[in-house]
């Protein structure tokens, strides 16, 4: 098998470990010691001299708190669309679950710092649900992505507690700070914004920049755009178009005469 064909077999493992009602036929009781042994095969290839054991054990002690992050998603799924008759259906039907989860899988390995496997597996992801989330993006509990095509969350994203995004949401870096001497890009700054808790941004609107804060218990409205921070409790919406100008013809006017 092929690097990305291995990492989607590891992906399968770690979905069966949080939901094992619907990826079952890999959810057997040694699906624990199989994703681990899959994992630090991987992690030693890729990473000659690295401590691929430590590594891989310092992640299945967080898959117990991934679980709960997890549950508490599909919770926010439920909660949060009418049309969700039941948590089995959110689970097996909806994609903003799916890449979310996949998302707290790879992010632990990200906070780990493996290498590729943790891009591999947001790009599974994306591949298949047109959901684009770096690895690196933190994002707190009760998390909800509804429909979510197209929506792109960046490497140095912050989302808080009880957030809700609708498709077509970026958020995004503003601009690429470059090394005045070298013109190279400078890595490992924050470029993207962080979202605080129980925000719903709805479809389409652009948040970009590393400084740009949006605060908690606010709306951003559809096809937003932001480079610039909103203070909590805010409502943005774009302005309606002004009222069409009508002029009256001269040969049609019926005004007295």
């Amino acid at each position: 098998m092929t690097l990305p064909q291995r990492i989607a077999l590891i992906v399968r493992r770690g979905l069966a470990l949080l939901h094992p009602c619907v990826y079952g036929e890999l959810g057997s009781k040694n699906s624990v010691v199989e994703l681990a042994a899959a994992l630090e095969q991987e992690i030693a290839l890729l990473q000659p001299g690295a401590d691929a054991h430590a590594v891989v054990e310092a992640f299945v002690a967080r898959l117990g708190e991934v679980k709960r992050l997890v549950e508490t998603d599909v919770e926010a799924a439920y909660e949060g669309d009418p049309a969700a008759t039941s948590r089995m259906e959110v689970v097996m039907a909806y994609p903003g679950l799916y890449a979310v989860t996949i998302h707290r899988l790879a992010h632990e390995l990200y906070r780990l710092k493996v290498p590729i496997i943790p891009r591999i597996m947001s790009e599974l992801a994306h591949s298949k649900t047109g959901i684009d989330i770096h690895p690196g993006a933190t994002i707190g509990e009760h998390f909800f992505i509804d429909h979510g095509t197209g929506v792109v969350i960046g490497e140095t994203t912050v989302i808080g507690r009880n957030v809700k995004l609708y498709q077509g949401v970026t958020l995004g870096a503003l601009s690429f700070e470059r090394d005045p001497v070298t013109g190279a890009l400078v890595k490992g700054i924050k470029r993207h914004p962080n979202v605080e808790d129980n925000v719903v941004i709805y479809a389409g609107a652009t948040i970009l920049g590393g400084e740009t804060t949006i605060g908690h218990d606010s709306e951003i409205g559809g096809n937003v755009w932001l480079k610039d921070s909103v203070p909590p409790n805010t409502r943005v919406y774009n302005k309606p178009p002004a009222p069409e100008m009508k002029t009256r013809c001269p040969a049609t006017d019926d005004r007295p005469r």
